[in-house]
């Protein structure tokens, strides 16, 4: 599902469930050790899907670690994110030469608890709602916002070391054709952004897709030789933004 959000040159694994071949890494027991089943397992899968992800660069079976923050400690020279929901579990990882950041996210496609929406959007963001409902009904549009937002935050945090709260980006769907079930996505950022080969970055630019229940989004930020011809291709269908 998060495969087809990301560009040729980017490795994905994911799996629907927690396959018995799953194994932690011994340096990573200790991370969920007193952990109850559930969260044991989703952290077993989604580990076991990096590593599949990067054995495919040649990487051997190291421990993925926690980081500041929680964000996983990659190998030299790689980038990656990983994302998990009940019966869906996703990593991808891709090479730092090509790909500055990379973020992904996988919900459930359901409605935010009563209130969350007000937490984690802005007021612009949700006066643009009504015309996205009004496109694809189907789709919980409040959950895929909160998406997106964690998409964005997860490419945001190995650039600059610092938290972005919910307020600090603006995303900005292009409003699909009627009953789409995939699109594009834009993250204004409303604080200074990173600087990527030198040039600051204001917009992150994703995509996200809606299958089987679940809701996917992923942000691609290109060092600046790929950025210009990634993002021309990630718009060019569907430039009507709201």
């Amino acid at each position: 599902m998060i495969r087809e959000l990301l560009p040729p040159g980017t490795e994905v694994a994911e799996v629907y469930g927690d396959p018995p071949q799953a194994r932690l890494h011994p340096g990573e027991e200790p991370l969920v050790a007193h952990a109850v089943e559930s969260r044991r397992r989703e952290f077993t899968t989604v580990r076991h899907c990096a590593r599949t992800a990067l054995a495919r660069f040649g990487f051997a079976g190291a421990p993925l670690l926690p980081g500041r923050r929680g964000a996983p400690r990659w190998p030299d020279g790689i980038v990656g994110s990983m994302t998990h929901c009940a019966g869906y579990r996703a990593a991808a990882v891709a090479r730092a030469s090509a790909t500055a950041a990379l973020g992904i996210d996988a919900e459930p496609d359901l409605p935010l608890p009563a209130g969350m929406l007000e937490t984690v959007s802005l007021r612009e963001e949700r006066a643009r709602m009504p015309r996205l409902r009004a496109a694809v009904p189907q789709i919980s549009w409040d959950r895929l916002l909160f998406s997106a937002k964690e998409a964005v935050y997860k490419a945001w945090f190995p650039l600059t070391g610092r938290l972005l709260d919910f307020p600090e980006a603006d995303l900005v769907f292009a409003v699909p054709p009627s009953g789409a079930r995939q699109g594009t996505f834009q993250a204004r950022l409303l604080v200074p952004g990173p600087l990527v080969g030198g040039r600051p970055v204001a917009v992150f630019e994703g995509r996200w897709a809606a299958a089987g229940g679940l809701l996917a989004s992923a942000v691609v930020v290109a060092q600046p030789a790929t950025a210009i011809s990634r993002t021309s291709a990630a718009f060019e269908s569907t430039p009507n933004l709201l």
